[in-house]
């Protein structure tokens, strides 16, 4: 685990974006100009997000208004890869989504069949659900544990979602928690970092290795882990949610390749001489 600019450049990089791009609705320092670093560099770069209630075009005039436009095709995050898991593995499965409106949408764009009839569920999804009441509760236990027909999984495994300030809102793991305490189920599958699923929706297109990518966010378990899982380099930004404390408890084959105060550290200190950057001006 260095505490240095990483001396090379990768083939490409997947940033988090919550807690690494920007922080609420502010531009974290120098992130805007190592985007456009990289991109002058040839060198893709991709945004991943475990949160499940925004759709991708949502992110896009997010990133758009902080002056870093990208295109849809760049961006992934769960309402993705969960329509694509199932698209590809329960085609015909009738699903109960436990979540906000943009998952639902993209599901039914999808053609993926939903119900709150507990007889008829194959999959309850489990997600970042900030209308969650005890009828959901109780549809979910009932297709699960009553008829025991329906399984579990869940968009991402996040306990909570941070907020500016150092505030937080509880995230899906608390919806998946409650279910399983009712049920005695487990949940099945994970659509979020850090499973391969969402490295396979970031990289999708791209003839690139991921030993040869990196993968940069704030979160040890998400971000750092499915870097470990794998086979990529990472790197912690202490912008967001870990600290470096956190980092440094773990074990060594756990621990991110590279720990960085600032993003743009990212670009390797010779270029960022060469191109006249300071931290003081970004």
């Amino acid at each position: 685990m260095q505490r240095t600019s990483p001396e090379r450049l990768f083939d490409a990089y997947i940033f988090d974006m919550d807690g690494t791009i920007y922080l609420g609705d502010d531009l974290l320092p120098g992130a805007k100009r190592l985007v456009e670093g990289l991109r002058s560099l040839g060198r893709p770069v991709r945004f991943l997000s475990n949160n499940p209630t925004k759709d991708p075009q949502l992110y896009v005039e997010k990133l758009e208004k902080l002056g870093i436009p990208t295109p849809i095709e760049e961006i992934a995050n769960t309402v993705v890869t969960t329509v694509r898991w199932l698209k590809a593995n329960h085609p015909d499965a009738v699903v109960f989504p436990i979540s906000e409106q943009p998952l639902k949408k993209a599901l039914a764009e999808a053609g993926i069949a939903m119900s709150e009839d507990p007889e008829s569920i194959d999959i309850v999804i489990a997600s970042y659900d900030r209308t969650f009441e005890y009828r959901k509760l109780q549809i979910a236990f009932d297709a699960i544990w009553f008829h025991k027909r329906a399984f579990l999984i869940t968009t991402n495994p996040d306990r909570y979602c941070p907020f500016p300030g150092g505030r937080g809102e509880p995230d899906a793991a608390s919806i998946v928690a409650a279910i399983e305490a009712c049920t005695g189920a487990t949940c099945q599958a994970n659509m979020g970092k850090p499973e391969a699923t969402m490295l396979s929706a970031a990289i999708d297109g791209l003839d690139v290795d991921p030993a040869d990518c990196m993968m940069v966010g704030d979160r040890l378990m998400t971000d750092i882990g499915m870097a470990i899982k794998t086979g990529m380099a990472s790197c912690l930004l202490l912008t967001g949610d870990s600290t470096l404390e956190e980092a440094e408890a773990l074990d060594p084959a756990d621990q991110p390749t590279y720990v960085l105060d600032r993003i743009d550290h990212l670009i390797p200190e010779s270029t960022r001489l060469q191109w006249g950057w300071s931290d003081g001006d970004s």
